[in-house]
């Protein structure tokens, strides 16, 4: 299945070394030598060598990658996460979030210059970016610090994320 190239985009392609610029910037990535790439009529069209295991799941993976380097530059990514608990906030000091979420001492987050994170309320952060690799890690990373716990909820989860309740150590009598 080919990837359709906006006309806002460009592609510059040579030797399995792709770059991809748009409106809201530039996403290189050098991908693996026995998938082959074809850029013609505003589409990109990856083929494989063979149809062993490795080159179909590979074959796969190099056509997401190309896709989501492509809607990264041109919309972007956008992670949001949602903080439960009583005293529980994040705020931006200068380029780091700090988060106050139970333990004795606030949490600071380096924000790599790719990304950027906005906290409209306390209890809520969002984090933005082109490149979709780069904006999960870092919203994984948050949510590492405190995940939700199933008996009250309290922690860091993703916006809509459900989190499976259980009863106390009451419910059993």
């Amino acid at each position: 299945m080919p990837v359709d190239i906006p006309a806002n985009t460009n592609i510059s392609l040579s030797d399995n070394f792709l770059i991809v610029k748009g409106p809201k910037g530039e996403l290189s990535k050098k991908f693996h030598p026995k998938m082959t790439m074809d850029y013609k009529d505003n589409q990109i069209v990856i083929t494989r060598s063979n149809d062993l295991k490795e080159s179909r799941s590979l074959h796969g993976l190099t056509r997401a990658l190309v896709a989501n380097m492509v809607e990264g530059v041109n919309s972007g990514y956008i992670k949001k996460l949602e903080i439960v608990g009583i005293g529980y906030k994040a705020e931006m000091k200068g380029k780091n979030l700090l988060l106050t979420i139970g333990f004795s001492h606030p949490i600071v987050v380096a924000v790599p210059d790719s990304i950027t994170i906005k906290t409209p309320t306390p209890t809520s952060i969002e984090i933005s970016g082109i490149d979709k690799e780069i904006v999960g890690k870092i919203a994984a990373k948050i949510r590492s610090f405190r995940k939700p716990e199933p008996y009250k909820g309290k922690g860091i989860k993703y916006e809509g994320e459900y989190i499976r309740r259980k009863a106390g150590k009451t419910a059993g009598k």
